[in-house]
């Protein structure tokens, strides 16, 4: 797929709303229990594959600018693991899109919540108990799931549903 200049200008505006919308909300956004309501926006993907770059960007952004004013709990590690977590979600989004439960692309909408489960659980679990890893990545892990459950398949899927009918996402590129 070549990338044009409307495709890298739609991906900086996704990466300003993720950051933006993750930064108003930084006490949800961060922590062990948390709900980044932007991560709805790892669905995009799923209508626009170009869009990945955008949502990793945000949330690369979002993880530094939580780290430099020390909201974020796991620090500048948090750059690199939270944001490959992301973009490896939003890869697998793509990649499963095609698979469909009753027209829905919920196999997709699933990858951010199960990756990121596994990813950021087994990061907080490192940072906050790292006496007892088993324990703090079943607890922090679940606790994962449930914010990007309600954030990705709560709201994503019917946020993906709507752009797509509307093709307000296919005006834009």
């Amino acid at each position: 797929m070549k990338i044009n200049v409307k495709m890298m200008a739609f991906s900086a505006v996704i990466a300003a709303v993720y950051t933006a919308v993750s930064m108003a909300i930084a006490p949800l956004t961060f922590g062990n229990i948390q709900i980044r309501f932007a991560e709805a926006l790892t669905l995009l993907p799923i209508l626009a594959p170009f869009s990945v770059i955008g949502v990793t960007l945000g949330c690369g952004l979002t993880n530094l600018f939580g780290a430099m004013l020390g909201v974020n709990p796991l620090g500048y590690a948090d750059v690199f693991i939270g944001t490959a977590a992301t973009f490896v979600a939003c890869l697998l989004s793509v990649y499963f899109r095609g698979y469909k439960f009753k027209g829905v692309p919920l196999l997709s909408a699933m990858m951010p919540v199960i990756v990121n489960a596994l990813i950021i659980g087994a990061e907080l679990a490192y940072v906050i108990m790292p006496h007892n890893l088993l324990v703090g990545f079943i607890t922090f892990g679940s606790a994962v799931f449930v914010g990007q459950f309600v954030a990705c398949v709560i709201i994503g899927l019917p946020l993906l549903n709507y752009m797509d009918r509307s093709k307000i996402l296919y005006k834009m590129m």
